[in-house]
């Protein structure tokens, strides 16, 4: 081994504080670093290699039948722009029953007499594509869970038609629920549900605008009115990266906490080292090491921990984006996801590389000092530097130990502002976490819609052994259960929700309407603009709805499918990321004259003041048992495998931050205190006990630490409110005001005092260290 290497190897091993120091900042910065490049690049990907091999439409547009003939839609092809185009193809909604279940969602039907491939080229993931009457192909997203030869009948149609289905597929762009032969949609073409659907592709076509312009163009030379709604491939790209999307926000946070935190302790570090060693770089120099050795030297001293450091965080990384990847996988089918290796090397190369230009920037000074004046030099601080803060604290009705401390950083100021600069980070980190856990709580409050004291929830349907035809529903009355509810003693405020599956133009699959009977506006529903439903024929809808549709609070909406179509005017945006925020909530009055049988009928309560509530259940159950129902205490549904995840990598990614400032503290607070033994002994000397000893070493981070945990509290609280509307807006959500204002005063000031804590935390140790110094071994260290 050089002579170069033996040093390096020798100055690792007898640092083995900085070392780890170094090392656990790295592996934060890196395991943070790779988990969101990784969803960066994977987010989209599923996607965007489908969107390319099945060469997706652009744009989908569905077209009123009895508006514009398939003649005139053939040549909108022809229109400038326009790369290819597919269609017209004839579409149906209509409503199915599958074998063993009950009637699913009206579905999108679509005449197709092959797969494609130009434009939009379904994926055929099982069986074959339908060659005849009879014959169907359903989509994997299907709600009613395809399988190969079950067996799906159109009741509510004229002959009652029943179709096989034969294959099992995907578009990309979600163009369609299900295909048949065009053979078949005579059949399928029941009053107000025949249209047409035309699919194009765009030589530009990466922006909203574009999109915009494109359809513009299409519709130009149709009668007005043709177009009845519109799916653009940007919207349906987004909604496939909502749940990967949402996590990039939060790590690109803690990725540059991680980041920037190691710049600072890897340079605090080496230039501590070269500080406290400018003996031995003078021994160095005058054995014949030259001054680029020895910054090599202090260099590769960072460089080793740090490349461990590196190691460890590559393999966190990819320990943590195990359950975020497995939500990616689901999208689209893909296969498994891993980690691209070039994210892997970019994050090494670039962490390691920054180490090492920190570390050569820290290390200057040492290859410039002159051999004779670090010969010279010895290992104490300058005597004269922070008198006058001693003299003030001495001043001060403290004991002598108490005075000492607090005057201490005062004389090692660029060390005392190296180790509030990790407290600092560790504070923001800790408040931001806090921030996030109450947000996110109040968004799953929101999703849960859980105000309600008791519940009624929606009976499942019970279909007898001869199929869904002649089989039976066990569910109990909506309006005997109302009635059993508003008598029984107890009862404060109560509605109804009932579930109805329709279609909105524009958007293929079926959106869930909520329709309620009475006063909802008390059930837990949080509005992000407008106001909430109070007369028939208004309705209240999450954000994605509006984005989807490309409507605002105010416009109106049709809801297709129904016995006939209903239009409500939007009065309101509600948070709630249920169902991909795909919801309509509207009063049941709105759809009495198109609703068919109310089903999935759901009844929460609120009981009077001074109710037990379960007392109320068990009375209350007693008189339901004859309708077939039953009620529980508390809300129907709060939890997300989403969040669980959330909180607990911010939790650890926390920890990790938490633990890096206090070593940070632990590094500065251990040189600090080998450099005073002498001093030390001289105070042991004259009578210092061991716990003033201790009360000294800690006193020394108070200043600090307050300082830091005072200054960290509103950056972390200005963080948070940056990365959670940054979150909200990747999934399409707007967080109102009352989400993201979640702190309050009478926490920030223990949040404040976290900063205290963690210097606390860190020089605990040396404190320890010191006061079980002997004080003849102090004495004699020079």
């Amino acid at each position: 081994m050089s002579a170069l290497g033996k040093v390096v190897r020798s100055g690792v091993g007898r640092r083995r504080v900085q070392t780890l120091v170094i090392g656990l900042a790295t592996m934060m910065a890196v395991a943070a670093s790779v988990l969101g490049g990784t969803l960066l690049v994977v987010s989209g990907a599923p996607f965007d290699d489908a969107f390319a091999g099945q060469h997706g439409a652009h744009l989908s547009v569905e077209f009123d039948a009895g508006e514009v003939s398939a003649g005139q839609l053939a040549r909108s092809r022809d229109t400038g722009g326009v790369s290819d185009a597919a269609g017209p193809f004839r579409t149906a909604t209509v409503t199915p029953r599958s074998d063993g279940a009950g009637p699913g969602g009206p579905m999108t039907v679509v005449g197709r007499g092959d797969p494609g491939r130009a434009v939009d080229e379904v994926a055929l993931l099982d069986g074959r594509w339908p060659t005849r009457s009879g014959e169907i192909a359903l989509s994997a997203d299907s709600s009613l869970l395809p399988t190969l030869g079950m067996k799906i009948a159109f009741s509510d149609l004229p002959g009652g038609p029943a179709l096989t289905v034969v294959g099992v597929a995907r578009s990309v762009t979600r163009t369609a629920d299900a295909w048949v032969v065009p053979s078949q949609m005579p059949a399928l073409t029941g009053p107000d549900s025949g249209g047409y659907q035309m699919l194009y592709r765009f030589t530009a076509a990466g922006t909203a605008a574009r999109i915009t312009a494109g359809t513009e163009a299409v519709t130009r030379s149709l009668p007005p009115g043709a177009a009845v709604g519109e799916t653009s491939w940007l919207t349906v790209r987004k909604n496939a990266e909502r749940d990967t999307a949402l996590y990039v926000p939060f790590l690109i946070a803690f990725g540059t906490l991680g980041l920037v935190m190691s710049v600072l302790i890897v340079g605090n570090v080496v230039a501590s080292a070269v500080g406290t060693a400018t003996r031995r770089i003078g021994i160095l120099k005058a054995v014949g090491f030259t001054p680029s050795q020895v910054v090599r030297a202090y260099v590769g001293q960072a460089l080793i921990p740090a490349a461990g450091g590196t190691a460890l965080g590559v393999l966190a990384g990819h320990l943590l984006a195990v359950p975020v990847l497995a939500e990616t996988e689901e999208v689209y089918g893909a296969p498994s996801l891993t980690i691209a290796p070039w994210v892997d090397l970019a994050v090494i190369a670039g962490v390691l590389g920054l180490v090492a230009v920190t570390a050569w920037a820290s290390a200057w000074r040492a290859g410039r000092l002159r051999t004779v004046d670090a010969l010279a030099v010895g290992r104490g601080a300058s005597a004269g530097r922070g008198r006058w803060a001693a003299r003030l604290a001495g001043r001060l009705p403290l004991p002598q130990p108490v005075a000492l401390g607090l005057a201490r950083p005062f004389a090692r100021p660029a060390r005392a502002l190296a180790m509030g600069t990790a407290i600092l980070f560790g504070a923001v980190a800790v408040t931001f976490t806090v921030g996030m856990g109450a947000s996110l709580g109040l968004v799953m409050k929101a999703r849960a819609h859980d105000a309600a004291d008791v519940v009624v929830p929606a009976p499942l349907p019970d279909f007898g052994p001869q199929g869904p035809d002649t089989g039976k529903r066990s569910e109990a009355d909506p309006a005997a259960v109302a009635a059993v509810v508003e008598a029984a003693a107890g009862t404060g405020k109560h509605y109804s929700a009932a579930t109805i599956r329709a279609t909105v133009s524009g958007l293929t699959g079926t959106t869930d309407v909520i329709a309620f009977t009475g006063d909802a506006s008390w059930g837990g529903y949080t509005m992000v603009s407008g106001r909430w439903i109070d007369r028939p024929g208004e309705a209240v809808v999450p954000t994605p709805f509006l984005a989807a549709t490309g409507t605002r609070v105010g416009d109106t909406v049709t809801l297709n499918g129904l016995a006939q179509p209903v239009t409500v005017r939007i009065v309101g945006e509600v948070l709630d990321p249920r169902k991909d925020g795909m919801q309509v909530f509207a009063d049941a009055s709105t759809l009495t004259a198109a609703r068919p049988d109310l089903t999935e009928t759901s009844h929460h309560i609120a009981v009077t003041p001074g109710t037990d509530v379960t007392g109320y259940v068990d009375a209350l159950n007693k008189d339901l048992a004859p309708l077939g129902a039953t009620a529980q205490s508390g809300g129907l549904d709060g939890g997300s495998d989403v969040v669980v995840t959330l909180n607990a990598l911010s939790m650890i990614l926390t920890l990790m931050l938490v633990a890096v400032a206090a070593l940070g503290v632990f590094n500065g607070v251990l040189l600090d205190t080998r450099e005073r033994v002498r001093e030390i002994g001289v105070h042991k000397a004259l009578g210092m006990a061991p716990r003033q000893t201790v009360a000294m070493v800690l006193t020394s981070v108070v200043v600090t630490g307050l300082a830091a945990g005072a200054l960290g509290v509103p950056l972390g609280v200005a963080l948070h409110g940056w990365v959670l509307p940054a979150m909200g807006d990747s999934v399409g959500l707007r967080l109102p005001g009352s989400v993201i204002a979640v702190y309050e005063a009478a926490e920030l000031l223990p949040l404040a005092l976290g900063g205290l804590l963690i210097a606390a935390l860190g020089a605990l140790l040396p404190a320890g260290w010191a006061a079980g110094a002997r004080t003849a071994t102090a004495l004699r260290t020079e």
